[in-house]
């Protein structure tokens, strides 16, 4: 029986009940916001009720429950606002319309189309993505757009892409975990990023099933571990490579899958047999027992999963590095069958979504590939244009970024994403943003990056906007929305299709309802690896979610990926070779320790929504520097005192927070706050060379106590 009992959706008058889901992590969690209008001061009072689902079981953490309070607050966008002499200004729907249609126009006669680019959101609902994408491609036919997602799950998907042939959040159910006897948590924090599904693991826990967590800070993660593996920054690879080769001398394969299933092994085990594992220990700062222990622990459990997060993939060799993590999941053969797979945690609420029909780079509905010529055809044909009017392939989000500060890109559109906090380099990112002719964001809240545009467009937040998005393990959810927006906020990709008319394009954005663009990227899904043709809205509300891939509408949609085979030649997956190599950037005189950025409980992404949640910013109300305290004494440093950080890049202003639960040659800094507390104005800016993802997880940096500036 429900713990929850569901509300009418009108009870009276004074009750407003509204279905809805979190708009914050990849879990979607879904609740009722419940307004009481019968106070007597005439004071709306909110209550929020979380509701039984498959994926949170009827579970909801802290940023879930005020989640609301940030649609609420009386700091909403709620007009189109110009900047004139340093000030912004309302003007009408009408005017944003003209003045970009203007702006955009002059550029792109005068230096070609490509000198648009437009910069999505991992948070942005599937059609809101899907819009921005053709958008892109027919309404400006620029080839830059790429979204902040490239900075959440590039190096995880790229590698899916390559050792799988697909990339999707978890290769099975979350319902899986409870099965496996062991589990490798690998750089993610998920009682702090993704905390409703912590009972899963207690109840694996329960069960017998040992954790191994591998992160250089001890967290609430950790905290429940068997095995804590405390890895350098940076050297996950190589930690990997360790347990590889024990599992290799202790023969834990499962020769059989390895031999029917995977191609790769000859050359992985030569590489392998070269390494050292004391060397592997003194690189990745792991006693070489405790890398045994570990190896030992999943390749002779029946069961397994290996999940892995941020702290492997924000590295300069974050795509190689999770590749090294699916050979330990091929070897021992967990996949394809109950209790085993792979997980890559995703930290956004669609990033799965988001990056599945058209916001990155490479991209095109479906996950189709823009330089493929069958891809192309195949979405032009459902667009109602020539294949050869599809630009070609752009760069990622980063390089973006590069192409503004060089005015390649001259002008850009910003929607649902804060690029000036999110990116590294933030310096040199912000230098670029004031050099554009024209900075156009779309968003709900005024961001760090929209205090910089030109002009400002009101868009809806998740309790008014409608719509689909994944959640990661590959489920498919109906967002509902039962709210008014406010003043003259206007839905995203509401937006984008009106200016799509006023740019001449408005033939190809015939949509009135959310729905109808549900029903063209189904069809220009159709066929691709991400397929959402068997998935209708009249499904997701009777079925609660639908996996995908699912071709056709009487599908049950895959719950379980690889059961049989991989879609890669001869349906083998490919084990990789994985060179141990130390980060791009290293500790020094100058610069005597490492920094890694992450999230806290209460906070999201940049901090733009949860750090206007009065109930969510109380908790945390600034930023922090966490130092084990033997290396804040060698520094000078002060318990709860300002310090200045500094890297090659820039420096910042946080508060001390002593912690013995770090390494002493690591400090860490959240990455949720703006302005003089962005940590991102000291990360590196060295991308991966396969995904382009930042080394956000390692720098060097210096750290001073702020006073001494001043004594």
């Amino acid at each position: 029986m429900s713990l929850f009992v569901k509300q009418e959706q009108v009870v009276s008058d004074s009750i407003h009940v509204m279905d809805t889901q979190c708009p914050f992590c990849s879990v979607q969690c879904k609740m009722q916001v419940i307004e009481d209008r019968s106070a007597a001061d005439g004071k709306s009072v909110y209550s929020v009720v979380p509701m039984p689902n498959q994926a949170s079981e009827g579970r909801l953490c802290i940023k879930g429950i005020y989640a609301y309070q940030h649609v609420l607050t009386g700091e909403r966008l709620l007009h189109p606002m110009v900047k004139r002499n340093g000030r912004f200004e309302r003007i009408t729907w009408d005017d944003a319309y003209r003045l970009i249609a203007s702006k955009f126009n002059y550029l792109r006669e005068a230096y070609g189309n490509h000198t648009v680019g437009l910069y999505g959101g991992g948070s942005l609902t599937n059609e809101s993505a899907y819009v921005l994408g053709k958008f892109a491609r027919v309404a400006l036919q620029t080839k830059y757009i790429d979204y902040n997602g490239r900075f959440c799950m590039s190096a995880a998907a790229s590698a899916g892409v390559k050792v799988f042939g697909i990339d999707r959040g978890l290769t099975n159910q979350l319902s899986d975990i409870e099965l496996a006897e062991c589990m490798i948590l690998a750089g993610t924090n998920i009682a702090e990023c993704q905390p409703t599904l912590m009972p899963y693991f207690k109840r694996a826990k329960e069960k017998g099933a040992i954790i191994i967590a591998i992160d250089p800070r001890e967290t609430g993660t950790t905290r429940i571990a068997d095995i804590h593996l405390r890895v350098k920054p940076g050297m996950d690879a190589t930690l990997a490579n360790g347990m590889l080769k024990v599992l290799l001398e202790e023969g834990c394969l499962d020769e059989e899958f390895v031999a029917n299933r995977t191609t790769g092994l000859t050359e992985l085990r030569a590489h392998l047999d070269s390494l050292d594992m004391e060397e592997i220990a003194h690189l990745t700062g792991v006693p070489s027992q405790l890398i045994r222990k570990a190896a030992l622990s999943y390749g002779k459990a029946q069961t397994g999963m290996v999940f892995t997060a941020r702290g492997v993939e924000q590295q300069t060799d974050g795509h190689m590095a999770v590749r090294n993590f699916l050979n330990l999941v091929l070897l021992t053969g967990k996949i394809g069958k109950p209790g085993c797979g792979y997980g890559a945690v995703t930290g956004q609420g669609n990033g799965q979504g988001g990056r599945e029909h058209g916001q990155k780079a490479d991209q095109l509905p479906g996950y189709r590939l823009i330089e493929n010529p069958e891809d192309r055809a195949y979405v032009a044909n459902v667009w109602g244009i020539d294949p050869s009017e599809l630009p070609g392939k752009g760069v990622s989000a980063y390089e973006m970024m590069e192409k503004v500060h060089e005015q390649e890109i001259r002008a850009l559109f910003v929607m649902g994403s804060n690029p000036l906090v999110s990116n590294p380099n933030a310096n040199f990112v912000e230098e670029g943003l004031k050099k554009l002719d024209f900075l156009v964001v779309a968003d709900f809240l005024i961001s760090e990056t929209a205090q910089l545009a030109d002009l400002i467009l009101p868009v809806t937040a998740f309790l008014e906007n409608a719509g689909t998005l994944t959640n990661l393990e590959g489920r498919v959810l109906l967002r509902e929305a039962d709210l008014a927006a406010p003043g003259e906020a206007k839905h995203d990709w509401q937006v984008l299709c009106e200016l799509a008319e006023q740019l001449g394009k408005g033939q190809f954005f015939q949509f009135t309802q959310v729905e109808d663009v549900f029903n063209e990227l189904r069809l220009a899904s159709r066929g691709g690896t991400a397929d959402y043709y068997g998935i209708t809205y009249e499904r997701l509300r009777k079925e609660e979610g639908v996996y995908w891939p699912c071709p056709e509408e009487g599908h049950p949609g895959a719950k379980r990926l690889f059961e049989s085979s991989f879609p890669l030649p001869a349906g083998r997956a490919l084990l990789t070779t994985v060179e141990n190599h130390l980060p791009k950037e290293q500790i020094s005189e100058d610069f005597p320790l490492y920094l890694t950025t992450g999230r806290v409980l209460v906070h999201y992404l940049t901090g733009v929504q949860t750090r206007k949640s009065p109930s969510l910013a109380a908790r945390d109300v600034e930023s922090f520097m966490e130092i084990h305290p033997s290396t804040a004494k060698k520094h000078h440093i002060e318990d709860a005192t300002l310090v200045k950080l500094t890297s090659k890049r820039g420096e910042i202003h946080v508060r001390s927070r002593f912690s013995d639960a770090i390494r002493e040659d690591t400090v860490f800094v959240p990455m949720h706050w703006g302005d003089t507390q962005n940590v991102n104005k000291l990360t590196n800016d060295e991308l991966d060379p396969t995904c382009k993802m930042p080394g956000f997880k390692v720098c060097a940096v210096q750290v001073s106590p702020l006073v001494s500036e001043y004594v």
